[in-house]
């Protein structure tokens, strides 16, 4: 089992930046893929950025250049630096992780960005 945590989500004016953490923990020594997705309001679930073990970042095209996803090489901890905030970016942010074929997730925090 894989315990995800996260923290960092807030009210921010269109523009500004936040910086989002994930804490895991449990059996984190088989994780082969971590991630952020976000959910808005009646909207789906989507990919934000994730890694997988030995490959390079991979970003959302709405994310580019905006979005920094950084991790510790212990998988204990990864981020989601987010810059230049649109309102469209307001949701659910989710970590997520991949172990043994298993999604885990955490239970979100929230980002509102007011125009």
């Amino acid at each position: 089992q894989v315990q995800l945590v996260e923290s960092g989500g807030g009210l921010v004016q269109a523009g500004g930046s936040l910086r989002l953490s994930c804490v895991a923990s449990g059996a984190i020594f088989s994780i082969n893929a971590m991630g952020w997705y976000r959910q808005a309001p009646g909207k789906q679930r989507e990919l934000v950025a994730n890694v997988t073990s030995g490959s390079s970042t991979h970003y959302a095209d709405s994310v580019k250049g905006r979005i920094t996803f950084t991790r510790d090489n212990a998988k204990i901890t990864v981020w989601l630096q987010m810059s230049n905030l649109k309102p469209e970016d307001s949701a659910v942010y989710y970590c997520a992780a991949q172990r043994g074929g298993m999604d885990y997730w955490g239970k979100g925090t929230l980002v509102t960005v007011s125009s």
